[in-house]
């Protein structure tokens, strides 16, 4: 009847709080709080070599820490199995070579690029992990700022860099294709977005699908132990491509909103 147990319908999200720039020693940093979901996520940009196969770009980097505080489950080295899951997950979605401009992070081919570790922590689990680090990296991103370096080349013609002094004087990461998670939860007939850890009970298949801003599929992936026929599968396809769209909005408005405040804006969070 498109009613769920907390009131909401079935492609309806809880709310969220999404705030960035919340830890001082990063190039960029967001909080993400779904529910009882919540996530910190810090982007660091530090000077690498270029892979080999990828001389004229830079790369992403992904670590997940599942703090045992979070959940009961991640005590010991539990939480080390989802972690790495969560992480190749992320490369998967970023593989996608539209989803970031890896081009603009390289400063010299072959020999100097930048390499930009983004580090996601569970800092507490309440259903819809994928859906909520998937927000929280895509906001990290967008507050990201790397510092803008001249290649100097003297007359024997060895290179030195030279990073700009000038904070402002920085690149921004292009995140408009960045794309988001949307999990869809198959219990009975019918399938849900964002489920809560209850709801994840009662599901013994989720398809996790990322979406960009403009509605296009990027990856799929089927978790749980249960089975989805073809037809289910278009079904949450089309679902998820519709919520993605929404969420895509409603994250670009409220991150725009929070940088024209600049400096003027309070923080709210336990870093602030």
């Amino acid at each position: 009847e498109d009613l769920r147990v907390d009131g909401r319908g079935c492609e309806d999200y809880r709310c969220a709080e999404v705030e960035t720039d919340v830890v001082s020693n990063t190039s960029g940093s967001a909080r993400v709080k779904l529910g009882h979901t919540d996530i910190l996520v810090g982007v660091k940009a530090e000077m690498g070599t270029p892979k080999l196969e990828k001389p004229d770009e830079g790369y992403l980097e992904f670590f997940v820490d599942c703090s045992a505080n979070a959940t009961p489950e991640f005590e010991g080295r539990g939480g080390e199995e989802l972690g790495t899951e969560i992480a190749n997950t992320l490369y998967r979605v970023f593989s996608s070579e539209s989803s970031v401009d890896l081009k603009s992070l390289c400063i010299n081919p072959r020999e100097h690029c930048w390499v930009v570790y983004v580090d996601v922590l569970l800092l507490e689990c309440g259903g819809n992990l994928f859906d909520a680090i998937s927000i929280a990296v895509k906001a990290a991103l967008f507050n990201t700022r790397i510092p803008k370096v001249r290649v100097l080349e003297d007359e024997e013609g060895s290179k030195e860099i030279e990073l700009s002094d000038d904070p402002y004087d920085c690149i921004r990461l292009n995140v408009v294709d960045v794309p988001c998670i949307v999990t869809l939860s198959k219990i009975g007939y019918r399938h849900v977005v964002d489920a809560t850890l209850q709801e994840e009970a009662c599901s013994l298949a989720s398809l996790l699908i990322s979406v960009t801003s403009k509605g296009a599929l990027t990856s799929m992936k089927k978790v749980g132990k249960g089975s989805l026929d073809p037809e289910s599968i278009f079904e949450m396809m089309e679902t998820g491509k519709r919520v993605g769209k929404s969420l895509h909005i409603a994250l670009q408005k409220i991150l725009d909103e929070e940088e024209s405040l600049g400096t003027s804006r309070q923080k709210v969070g336990f870093l602030g």
